[in-house]
């Protein structure tokens, strides 16, 4: 079992900048691929990024790319997600997670664990 615990959201101007934390634990979770997924208000869960523990390969979705950047600590437990010139669209609630299996990445339903999520409001 993997635990994950999400931090770092808030309120922000647009064109300001936030950056978010995940910390993981329990038995490999420093073998487990992480992402981020966010939900704005009233829509689906999207992918936003992934990094992959062992090679350290890096995802985007494309309304993201260029602003944000995905990175992980040495020992494999954190990831972060440095997003920059943020716009009112990112706003949602932003969701850590984690799996063992390689594969597409941005398949929701593909992630074994998650986190509660840390809530990130952009206004115009």
């Amino acid at each position: 079992q993997v635990q994950l615990v999400e931090s770092g959201g808030g309120s922000v101007q647009a064109g300001g900048s936030l950056r978010l934390s995940c910390a993981a634990s329990g038995y490999g979770s420093s073998r487990h691929h992480k992402g981020w997924f966010r939900q704005p208000p009233g829509k689906e869960r999207e992918a936003v990024a992934a990094i992959w523990y062992n090679d350290g390969a890096t995802y985007y979705a494309d309304s993201v790319k260029g602003r944000f950047t995905i990175s992980q600590s040495s020992d494999k437990n954190t990831i972060w997600l440095q997003m920059n010139n943020l716009k009112p669209e990112d706003t949602g609630m932003y969701y850590c997670a984690a799996r063992v299996t390689g594969g597409q990445w941005d398949e929701a339903w593909q992630w074994k664990y998650w986190g509660q999520g840390t809530q990130v409001a952009v206004a115009s």
